[in-house]
Formats: structure tokens, C-alpha cells, sequence
């Protein structure tokens, strides 16, 4: 079989960690990433007959019974994944009963995948219901997105709208909007079925005071997700720095960038009547 460290998905998840890291949005171990696998991607490179260990988890996962994926490890750091993608990456199988995970590779010095799993899969079952080709959720510190959630009003319809006024491209790439949940202990199932609720609507969802959450069919749209709503937000840091807003885009400008892209805005997002 082929080294599974050539394989293009675990490439891509080297590089994108230490893409996170060089950003500042992972600093430590302080970020997470989950890539959903096909069985025939996987045979390439393993025998899925082989399993390492098998790890409980509290947590109800029988709706991916079966599926694999290739998860970052707990307390890893990702300034690390890319010298040592063995000890800071991990294969996984949903064990058939839903009650754990089965290890086929990776976590090699007795590690264990990434404390958040079951927000990821809960994530993952969310997504997949609206979207059966989504394949990665990803969870960063992006910096001034997490600024954001100290100053900002965090009504996801007023959080949403200020980051679409910032950079034309927003509104293209994230009709959908930006969700919010409560600040809630992370590592917990309910900060987990917090975020997979407003994962049925929305590919991004924050957690103030913390981080942000994506999702996406492929590894690059899904950190070009957080990367443009954080570019967003950081051009919303710069504005504030500069004074106060003389104009910006106009909520009719909005609904013509989305007729020209073919994107539908968010229901009940822009103020159209107000402005005829």
C-alpha cells in the first residue's frame, strides 16, 4: 500500500493546519479539524480491517456509523501537524453501534482525536441532512472575528449585515449568514447540539469569546470561509479604528451583487422596503 502521509487528503490537512497556525488562529492546540472520508480513499492507503484501539465516546454518533474521518488530535499543536502528521493526526472509524470511535491510524504516541469530536460530527449529521456533499468542518480562533464578539451587538442578523457592508465578496461567498450560540463550555455535547442547530441554516457559525465554526464540501472552501468573514471583520476593526462610517454598501446594492451571482441573501437580512 502507499504511505498514507502522500495522500492528497492528508496533505491537505497538513497544510491546511499550518496555514491556521501561521494565521495566529490556532495558536497551541487551540483549533480543530474534522475531514470526512470515503471507504475507497481510505483502502488506498489502509486496512480497514486493522484497527488500532477502539476509545468510547459519550456521544450518540450512529448516524455516521461507519464513516471515516481524519481528525486532529486532543491538545495537539498545530504548529507540529506538519513534522509529525502520525502524532498529531488521527484516522477514525464511528464504531457500528454509535457508542465510539475505532482508530485505524494516526494518534501514534496514545493520543486521542480533538476533545470537540462530537461537536464536529453533530456538526457533520447537521450538514450532511442539508447538503449531502459536505465533507470538513473546521473550528479556528480567527482574531478579529473573535474581537468582534466582545464589541459588536451579537444578533446574528446585525452580526451578519456588518460583516457583508465590509467586503463586497462577503454576501457571494456566505449568503447563507453567520449563526451565533450562547458562550457555552467548549468540549461539552450541549455547546455540540448548539452549533449543529444552526448548522442546518448556516456554514458559519460563532462562538463569542471563543472562535468560529465551518463547514464545507472541500478543506480550500471551507477555510475561505472563515478566512473572507474574518477579512471581514478585520477590515470592520480597521473602520471602527478609523471613525465614524460615511457610507458603505447599501442594503439594494446587496440584493444586486446577489441577483448577479445567483446568490439568495438570507431571508428578512436586508432592508429593501426601507430603502424604496
Amino acid at each position: 500500500m502507499e504511505n498514507i502521509e502522500n495522500a492528497p487528503f492528508l496533505r491537505e490537512m497538513v497544510d491546511t493546519a499550518s496555514n491556521l497556525y501561521r494565521l495566529g488562529w490556532d495558536e497551541r492546540n487551540g483549533g480543530n479539524i474534522s475531514y470526512l472520508l470515503s471507504e475507497a480513499e481510505v483502502a488506498d492507503y489502509l486496512d480497514v480491517n486493522h484497527v488500532l484501539r477502539r476509545i468510547p465516546m459519550d456521544f450518540d454518533g450512529s448516524a455516521l456509523a461507519g464513516k471515516y474521518f481524519l481528525v486532529t488530535g486532543s491538545g495537539k499543536y498545530f504548529k507540529n501537524v506538519a513534522k509529525a502528521p502520525a502524532e498529531n493526526l488521527g484516522l477514525i472509524r464511528i464504531a457500528a453501534a454509535g457508542d465510539g470511535v475505532e482508530i485505524l491510524w494516526g494518534y501514534s504516541d496514545g493520543g486521542v482525536p480533538t476533545s470537540e469530536l462530537p461537536s464536529h460530527l453533530m456538526s457533520h449529521i447537521a450538514r450532511l441532512s442539508v447538503n449531502p456533499k459536505n465533507r470538513v468542518v473546521m473550528h479556528c480562533h480567527a482574531t478579529h472575528l473573535l474581537a468582534m464578539t466582545f464589541t459588536h451587538d451579537l444578533d446574528e442578523r446585525a452580526f451578519t449585515r456588518t460583516l457583508w457592508q465590509m467586503c463586497t465578496e462577503c454576501l457571494v461567498v456566505f449568503p447563507d449568514g453567520v449563526g451565533v450560540v450562547p458562550w457555552l463550555i467548549p468540549g461539552t455535547n450541549e455547546i455540540g447540539m448548539a452549533t449543529s442547530d444552526k448548522m442546518k441554516e448556516t456554514r458559519l457559525v460563532v462562538w463569542p469569546h471563543h472562535g468560529i465554526y465551518g463547514a464545507g464540501e472541500t478543506m480550500d472552501e471551507t477555510f475561505g470561509l472563515i478566512e473572507t468573514a474574518e477579512k471581514a471583520a478585520q477590515v470592520y476593526t480597521i473602520v471602527c479604528a478609523q471613525g465614524p462610517i460615511r457610507q458603505t454598501i447599501s442594503d439594494r446594492q446587496l440584493a444586486e451583487l446577489g441577483e448577479s451571482f445567483g446568490v439568495e441573501p438570507k431571508a428578512g437580512y436586508l432592508d429593501l422596503v426601507r430603502e424604496d
